[in-house]
């Protein structure tokens, strides 16, 4: 899952990752936590073919996602996190799959290692960011949620994958990364049906994230601060990935 992530780009740098033409200032965020107001970026709805408007824009949601159907929050779980191989089909994210989906701008994600009772050992927390140091795009859902008193909410979900083997030993899940090359695909709902994207809701590769062992200061969602992100130990190396069989008709004597 994803439970916690930062934002510590510059908002020039995410207004340039992402091809936005204005985006307002915001402060760094090393500790997000879920309830608290996210960044996500949507493909503009006022944009028809051949017009000069921005192709996609950014605004703030609510992470903790509630679908439009729910009649009182107080007895609906929050879902921060939408499973990505069963969320095209799924009550609460079937709408959101088909018409809303959205990136989330991160700098990276934080995870904790819980080892069994029996093991004795101490849950570790890890800072998990991308080796190239740039911000990534989770891949999310937005649904805007309105209450009986007719005001309205924009929340948000990230999707998550079976987590590659480098982040596995950490947790079995992790957040769906969308490449640049395929921002505009992820946020186009009105080409293609749900399943012309599953293509993208994959692992990242081995060598994508670093893994950094930090102290349980990140533990608290009132630590905001750049020290929860120091290092406590060595980073995690990638997983390596056993080359391929070669298939029969490609074995050679010599």
């Amino acid at each position: 899952m994803c439970g916690r992530f930062s934002l510590t780009a510059k908002p020039d740098d995410v207004r340039e990752a992402f091809g936005l033409v204005e985006l307002e200032g915001f402060p760094a965020r090393y500790n997000i936590a879920p309830t608290q107001p996210i960044l996500v970026i949507v493909a503009s709805d006022r944009r028809e073919p051949g017009s000069n408007l921005p192709e996609r824009q950014a605004m703030l949601v609510r992470w903790g996602f509630m679908p439009s159907w729910v009649k009182d929050p107080r007895d609906f779980p929050l879902l921060i996190n939408a499973r990505s191989e069963t969320a095209i089909g799924k009550a609460s994210f079937r709408a959101a799959m088909r018409h809303r989906r959205v990136l989330v701008p991160a700098s990276g994600f934080y995870e904790w290692h819980r080892p069994g009772k029996e093991s004795g050992e101490a849950s570790q927390a890890y800072w998990i960011r991308p080796r190239h140091g740039r911000c990534v795009a989770f891949a999310g859902l937005m649904e805007t949620w309105s209450s009986a008193d007719g005001s309205e909410v924009d929340t948000a979900a990230i999707l998550t994958v079976a987590a590659n083997r480098t982040i596995g030993r950490i947790h079995d899940r992790m957040p769906v990364v969308i490449n640049p090359e395929d921002y505009t695909r992820w946020l186009d709902c009105k080409s293609g049906e749900p399943r012309d994207v599953a293509d993208l809701m994959v692992p990242a590769e081995e060598d994508f994230f670093e893994a950094v062992p930090v102290s349980s200061l990140v533990n608290k969602v009132a630590n905001t601060g750049p020290e929860i992100q120091e290092p406590v130990g060595d980073s995690l190396q990638p997983a390596t990935v056993p080359a391929p069989r070669a298939k029969p008709d490609q074995l050679s004597l010599f």
